[in-house]
């Protein structure tokens, strides 16, 4: 009879109602993404007819924060990473600049905009110092190396 061996298994992460949760899911910068997910949503909506253009694309780069932050976390090579990272961020900047448009043509509740852009802000320093990964200046995380 042979002795079978089994493989061990993950451990799990748990959240803080003992759910399993991913590991893009512990990420300040993918919380606030969805975050700002949800206000550009309610923007989107808000904006009057004939404009949009403007929810479209809105929804869009807002929907692609989330979705490259957190195809960002589950890849391996550092270097991928910082890319995918990189998306992120450039698709959050593009967010802002569709805020910055809506506050020119005067569509949308001014202190929502601004919201809108805080979060933004949030975000795009956050992911900022995330891609530092793929010039050798940190780990992927947001955390920059400082060996010499």
């Amino acid at each position: 009879m042979t002795e079978t061996r089994s493989r061990p298994r993950p451990r799990s992460r748990r959240h803080e109602a003992g759910a399993t949760v991913f590991d893009h899911e512990r990420l300040d910068v993918y919380q606030t993404a969805i975050e700002f997910l949800a206000v550009a949503d309610k923007m989107a909506s808000d904006l009057p007819r004939g404009r949009s253009y403007l929810a479209d694309q809105l929804r869009r780069a807002a929907l692609s924060v989330p979705l490259n932050v957190a195809e960002g976390a589950g890849e391996f090579s550092r270097k991928d990473k910082a890319r995918i990272y990189r998306i992120a961020l450039r698709s959050a900047t593009e967010c802002a600049a569709v805020l910055d448009v809506c506050r020119a043509l005067e569509l949308g509740d001014v202190s929502g905009l601004l919201d809108g852009r805080n979060l933004l802000l949030r975000i795009v320093s956050m992911l900022t110092r995330m891609t530092k990964v793929g010039d050798g200046d940190g780990d992927g995380y947001g955390n920059e190396s400082h060996a010499q």
